[in-house]
């Protein structure tokens, strides 16, 4: 017994060994069976998992995840190893074969699309469909039916009440993922109090510190009641001394022992979540969530991204993080599909548990961020997979941190062979001051990669698309288009509004948007400019899509060039010693400079003088080759000195207080004089060529409008004068076709071949911008005739222009008016004229295309005359609405085959309209927005 108890230590410190040398944990002692996993080895949650893939194969055992989460040193795994003793064959995975739920078509008086709080979601599903399976946990195969999930968070409900909890009171749920959590959050909410998730402890002896972290989230949310687990009561009733609002402390299961009761009512605009953010750039902030803030983005969504019955969630996702419990959870709960539900634990030890959950359980949707699908490359062998179906998931969403494009081609290849389809990866973007989701890829595509220079964009935020594999290139994700009913735009530094291909801070607005931070004006002010709300992110748009380039507070503004703290990060993480995820790159302001300085504090193990010099070299030699500019201080620090978020993100703002504080302390020298002056000089440049930048958008913008008031005026007084509306037409068409070449404004016309020669037609175009109009008439050798709204009569100015070139007009409200002036289109297509009609009656800022109208079909449908559709690909960014600055840009004008009514009934008309709206949006760039 004891040689085997010595052979087997022996083993174990040998993969553990081996583990620390490849994570570059050059660790300063030899590990002992009672050295900490943490504090001396440095093992993070994912070197976690990779000891314990090897120690199962190397002892031909199966270890439970919680066990391996428990450890705290190699003599607690040395005991778990003797106990358990040879199981399985080395390396073969747990099955977690699962039957597919079976697929639910909710009839209409069940859905829950009328609901107006997240009670009445929970009531209608229960009260209608109760016997359904709702969640299936498939570390246990428990399930749960939506009847048992109000049932048992009735009861909960009932204990809070009981102990006095009051509508609006702020309730803490710190609990893993597990049916507890669920009943738990929803008793909250039936008894009218507010939920305020926060993540639970990794292991029991971490109970104390995790709480003492906690404590100025537990303040700022002035909670009343923690709900948590029994092993951490005790614990817990340690902060009520310093947490005076806190009252009790408990469990779910105490408080279930309570009779059920009826739920409290609760109004849309009631707080339903207190949802912190991570604080990777600052301190925690807890984010309102209203009822009607969380419903608007979960239907949003699922518009967005097509939910129907036959879908079903997989996700492994901790339910105290957004991405979790309300993209994943409450987004099936009100669509009423199955949600198939693991610990997070138990995907970082075994990642090929989600695939084959989503394959056993024919998983339609899941959502990760990006370091999942990295690891799922990295960690999954081919006997894993073996036998894998991926061919039912439709949407995999890659989200919540940066996302790389790397990734998405490495993951995307791999997995072909299991039927996982490139169409299928969804970059997304979201933030929890919209409640989850912001942007989401609206068409069934494969990503959409940018190769970007770098240069331009750090030193302008000007975009340069340019080839892949270039050093000096940077590749950036679409993430997709804002959700229906929602807005995104990009502000630059003077706050005006950017086109296309021009980086500048994020910013949004929509029904899920907060209404700012609990208990925090100063922050709830900052987060608003105007009725828009500042994302703090940087990104671009092109075509409708969002690229992020990275976070306004990270961006390290040094000698006026933008650099980006990942790309610092990434490649010092990447050089042997230096702790790979463990290194922060920021920038410190320079009094004597007026510009950043750019600073990298990286852990390692390394002691000796000697090493820890030539580290500092390597750093600042790769830094230097792949940036292309040198750190102006590289900070070698002890492991677990860099402060982390709860997900594991980098706190770079945390980490620049910790490198002041070594300031002020004296233990860090002052940079080189040259270093100032050089970073001086070229700071000044840096802003010239900013400055430079924007006088040159605005002198244009400038330069449009003069160009405009030369030809308008005398495009007037010819349209006025003219004897026809033909002559009219032609005068027009040659002045629109002037002017766009005075602005420079380029114009390509495919398909004329299309238009009807030998009788008359209607033409129908989308509406994205002012000019489109005028790029109509450019395109367009008529004649034609403009279809305008009566509101333009009036005006004398536009009504004699408009009369002259034979408009006719509409009313838009008055129902008699309108069909009159739909008969008087029907007489003019009956005399030869042909319509232009912009069928979407109105434009917006965003992109997208809006639902058509149907006056323009029923027309043509009577009229028996064709429909031709024109898509304008590119007018947006040139104009767009609420801006006055024109951009330079090009236009493409694609005239479609054209579309005939099957007769003159209003079904035809509709499948018209289908046709031509069909066309349009395959070729005018822009996502569907209706």
């Amino acid at each position: 017994m004891n040689r085997r108890f010595d052979e087997s230590s022996r083993m174990l410190i040998g993969a553990i060994e081996q583990i620390a040398q490849e994570l570059h944990l050059a660790y300063a002692t030899p590990v002992q069976l009672d050295s900490s996993l943490d504090k001396d080895i440095g093992l993070d949650s994912l070197g976690r998992m990779e000891l314990l893939s090897r120690i199962e194969r190397l002892f031909g055992i199966v270890f439970s995840e919680t066990a391996m989460a428990s450890a705290a040193t190699p003599r607690d795994l040395l005991a778990e190893i003797v106990r358990l003793g040879p199981q399985a064959p080395s390396g073969a995975p747990q099955d977690i074969t699962r039957p597919r739920p079976a697929a639910f078509v909710a009839p209409v008086d069940i859905a829950a699309k009328g609901a107006r709080t997240l009670v009445e979601v929970l009531d209608r599903w229960a009260l209608g469909a109760g016997d359904r399976v709702h969640i299936i946990l498939a570390d246990t195969d428990e399930r749960i039916t939506y009847g048992q999930l109000r049932e048992y968070a009735a009861q909960v409900a009932g204990g809070l009440l009981a102990r006095g909890l009051e509508p609006g009171q702020t309730v803490a749920i710190m609990l893993p993922t597990g049916p507890e959590y669920f009943y738990s959050f929803y008793g909250v909410l039936m008894a009218g109090g507010v939920p305020v998730p926060i993540y639970p402890p990794a292991r029991i002896a971490q109970i104390e510190d995790h709480l003492r972290r906690h404590g100025d989230i537990l303040k700022s949310a002035g909670v009343s009641f923690l709900i948590t687990a029994s092993e951490a009561r005790a614990v817990a009733r340690l902060l009520q001394a310093a947490t005076p609002a806190l009252r009790h402390v408990t469990t779910a299961t105490e408080l279930a022992t309570t009779r059920a009761i009826a739920s409290r009512a609760a109004q849309p605009g009631d707080l339903a979540l207190l949802q912190y953010t991570s604080g990777s750039t600052g301190t925690p902030k807890g984010v309102m969530l209203t009822h009607a803030n969380l419903l608007a983005n979960i239907r949003a969504l699922g518009m967005a991204i097509q939910v129907t019955p036959e879908d079903v969630f997989v996700s492994w996702l901790p339910l105290y993080h957004d991405m979790g419990l309300i993209g994943a959870w409450l987004g099936s709960l009100y669509h009423g599909i199955p949600l198939v539900v693991m610990t997070p634990l138990a995907f970082l030890a075994r990642p090929e548990r989600w695939l084959k959950a989503i394959a056993d359980n024919h998983g339609t949707l899941s959502a990760a961020p990006n370091f999942a699908y990295e690891l799922c490359v990295r960690k999954i062998t081919d006997r894993d997979i073996e036998g894998l179906d991926l061919r039912s998931w439709r949407l995999a969403f890659n989200g919540a941190e940066a996302v790389s494009a790397a990734t998405i081609a490495r993951f995307t290849q791999r997995f072909a062979a299991c039927g996982l389809r490139p169409e299928a990866m969804a970059p997304v973007y979201g933030l929890a001051e919209c409640s989850v989701g912001l942007a989401v890829p609206c068409t069934r595509r494969p990503p959409v990669v940018h190769h970007v220079r770098r240069d331009p964009l750090q030193h302008a935020g000007r975009v340069v698309r340019t080839s892949a594999g270039r050093v000096d290139t940077i590749a950036l994700v679409a993430c997709g288009q804002a959700l229906p009913g929602h807005e995104i735009r990009i502000v630059g530094t003077t706050g005006n509004t950017l086109g296309d291909y021009q980086e500048g801070e994020l910013q949004f607005r929509g029904p899920s948007a907060t209404q700012g931070y609990f208990h925090n004006e100063p922050a709830s002010a900052a987060l608003f400019d105007g009725d828009w709300l500042i994302s703090g992110d940087r990104a671009y748009q092109a075509d409708g899509d969002i690229f992020v380039t990275g976070r306004v507070k990270d961006i390290i503004i040094r000698a006026g060039r933008n650099l980006y703290p990942q790309e610092v990060e990434e490649v010092t993480g990447a050089i042997p010693g230096i702790r790979k995820g463990c290194v922060a790159a920021f920038g410190h302001p320079d009094p004597a400079t007026g510009t950043d300085r750019l600073v990298i504090m990286a852990e390692t193990r390394e002691t000796a003088d000697d090493t820890r010099a030539g580290l500092r070299q390597k750093v600042h030699r790769q830094v230097t080759t792949s940036l292309g500019e040198p750190a102006d201080d590289i900070v070698l620090v002890p492991p677990h000195t860099i402060p982390k978020t709860s997900s594991g993100k980098i706190r770079r703002h945390a980490a620049r207080a910790v490198y002041e504080y070594s300031i002020r302390s004296g233990r860090r020298p002052s940079p080189a004089w040259y270093a100032i002056a050089r970073l001086a000089a070229a700071g000044i440049l840096g802003r010239v060529y900013a400055r430079a930048r924007q006088a040159k958008d605005l002198l244009y913008g400038a330069y449009a409008w003069l160009a405009f008031a030369a030809c308008a005026p005398l495009a007037w007084i010819l349209t006025a004068a003219s004897r026809d509306p033909a002559t009219a037409w032609r005068l027009n068409h040659r002045a629109a076709r002037v002017f766009l070449r005075l602005t420079g404004i380029r114009i390509d016309v495919h398909g004329l071949a299309h238009m009807p020669s030998d009788r008359p037609c209607v033409v129908v175009a989308n509406h994205a911008s002012y000019v489109d109009g005028i790029v109509l008439a450019a395109a367009l050798s008529g004649p034609f005739a403009f279809v305008a709204k009566r509101e333009f009569l009036d005006h004398w100015i536009p009504r004699i222009y408009l009369r002259r070139i034979g408009a006719r007009f509409i009313e838009r409200f008055r129902l008699k008016d309108s069909l009159l002036g739909l008969d008087e289109l029907r007489r003019a297509l009956g005399a030869g004229q042909s319509l232009i009609l912009f069928p979407e009656g109105t434009f917006r800022p965003q992109s997208g295309l809006l639902a058509f109208r149907m006056g323009a079909f029923r027309v043509a449908a009577q009229a028996g005359v064709p429909i031709v559709p024109i898509a304008i690909h590119g007018s947006r960014p040139i104009l767009r609405d609420q801006s006055l600055l024109p951009r330079h840009g090009r236009i493409t004008v694609i005239v479609t085959p054209p579309v005939s009514a099957s007769g003159s009934t209003w079904p035809a008309a509709l499948q018209a309209r289908d046709e031509a709206r069909a066309q349009i949006l395959a070729h005018c760039g822009e996502r569907d927005a209706t």
